[in-house]
């Protein structure tokens, strides 16, 4: 059985608090989608939750990315989820339309399936910490998870075609500026404010609660067929033989370890790319 990577505190039968935890930089893998299928499950089915809170208590890290080392095969054999998507987008769908408000409290680096997790959260609070970005595009893959279709809803078109096809590391401040995230929170002050928020929140009717989310995304969700042609990009363009050797590079620079290239991945991976 594989270790639990979604740890739960029930603060009380309204308020959630979601640890995410998986090795030292926090990777996302296929037990991960198993996993986040699971908790989404449960709070859909909790009459009584009105707000959860995701976060990580990994230091420098929220979500890093995608395990470059996972078992690829293993999850293009995967079942569609309840949406009729890939178990990987059925799950960012579900968390989208979820009758709770979800949280992100980020405060670390936050990139590739990451930014996807959080863009698929309503609520995005950084500290100076954090770190995001969509690098796909540096190792020659489409993003799967959905950015093309949420990010230009949140920061515009150019910014969003700025973010995707520059790849680079988004800080916080400028994360802010643009709206990839509600607002900038010092890191010290993150946690209680993200605590008193979400307090705020476990107060109200959820009737009301879920009735305005449900209005709001009809306003602002893509349709869940924007979706899967970016997943089957994904899959056509991830790890195709020219590219590897150039993973391979990131691998022996530190990729996926917490204080090698991946503590400026997205601005290292221009360099090297610069530098062949």
């Amino acid at each position: 059985m594989s270790a639990a990577q979604f740890d739960i505190s029930e603060v009380s039968p309204s308020y959630w608090r979601v640890t995410f935890g998986n090795g030292p930089v926090n990777l996302m893998d296929p037990d991960t989608i198993d996993q986040l299928g699971e908790l989404v499950g449960r709070i859909e089915d909790d009459p009584d939750l009105t707000v959860v809170v995701f976060r990580s208590e990994t230091p420098g890290y929220f979500m890093a990315h995608w395990d470059f080392l996972a078992d690829n095969s293993r999850v293009a054999a995967m079942r569609p989820g309840p949406t009729g998507l890939h178990p990987y987008l059925d799950n960012f769908v579900r968390l989208s339309r979820l009758p709770v408000a979800t949280i992100s409290e980020i405060r670390g680096r936050t990139r590739g399936a990451g930014s996807e997790f959080v863009l698929a959260t309503d609520i995005r609070f950084a500290s100076e910490k954090a770190v995001l970005g969509q690098f796909e595009v540096g190792v020659g893959a489409v993003p799967g998870g959905g950015p093309m279709a949420r990010l230009g809803r949140l920061v515009g078109r150019g910014r969003a075609l700025e973010i995707l096809l520059g790849g680079d590391d988004v800080p916080a401040e400028l994360a802010a500026a643009y709206g990839y995230v509600n607002r900038l929170v010092p890191d010290a002050d993150i946690e209680d404010f993200t605590d008193a928020f979400a307090r705020r929140i476990a107060t109200f009717d959820k009737v009301a609660v879920s009735g305005i989310k449900k209005l709001v995304d009809v306003a602002t969700l893509p349709a869940d067929e924007e979706f899967a042609p970016g997943l089957g990009a994904y899959f056509a363009t991830a790890g195709r033989p020219e590219h590897r050797p150039f993973v391979k590079l990131l691998l022996s620079k530190g990729l996926q370890q917490p204080d090698g290239i991946e503590t400026d991945l997205g601005t290292a991976i221009g360099q090297l790319r610069q530098d062949l």
